[in-house]
């Protein structure tokens, strides 16, 4: 972690952190620590979610995104007890919104850096079709499954289930895993539409 924060330092400066308003257990908000990808000046404008190719994207970030080595400042989050090594993923605000009422039982559980969705979803940069916003697609199609894999896992879960998504989110970041790849079209209209 210190090298990855040297090499940011290095290309782009401070800060060397991002962090985001999430959801966790029982609607707490908490703030999920992350190593920045963008460039600092980007700051919270521009879309919440990261795409294939997003511009906003500093070379390190790209790295740190296909390797999701950015994402190891959550074990900050799992010290502090805002999150749980195997959970579902935290949600923004934006996200649960009026969309999430169907899965709100996903909120029984504290969030966590692995799990089915994180796994299944580990590409989910590359799903996203153009010209469709990126935000309705999020929550009308990848959200609903991504609920749908955790609720059906975290009301059995058990300890050896909890180390096998550990074990399969290492080995979905090198390529040894499968992952979903292409989502069936969906009924969602096109702007202009």
């Amino acid at each position: 972690m210190a090298f990855i924060a040297l090499v940011i330092l290095l290309e782009t400066g401070r800060p060397v952190f991002y962090t985001q308003t999430r959801i966790g257990k029982g609607g707490k908000e908490f703030r999920i620590f992350k190593f920045r990808k963008f460039y600092a000046n980007n700051g919270d404008s521009g879309p919440l979610l990261t795409i294939r190719g997003d511009s906003r994207m500093t070379r390190v970030g790209k790295v740190l995104e296909r390797t999701k080595l950015d994402e190891l400042p959550q074990f900050l989050n799992v010290l502090r007890g805002d999150m749980a090594m195997v959970g579902p993923r935290p949600e923004t605000a934006v996200a649960i919104d009026r969309v999430f009422s169907k899965y709100r039982a996903l909120l029984n559980y504290k969030p966590g850096i692995f799990g089915p969705a994180q796994v299944a979803f580990r590409n989910a940069g590359t799903l996203y079709p153009e010209h469709i916003d990126r935000h309705t697609f999020y929550r009308e199609a990848i959200l609903p499954l991504k609920a749908a894999l955790d609720l059906a896992y975290y009301p059995r879960r058990t300890l050896l289930g909890d180390l096998t998504w550990i074990i399969r989110g290492i080995l979905v970041v090198v390529g040894l895993y499968p992952t979903i790849r292409k989502l069936p079209p969906l009924p969602i209209a096109t702007p202009g539409e």
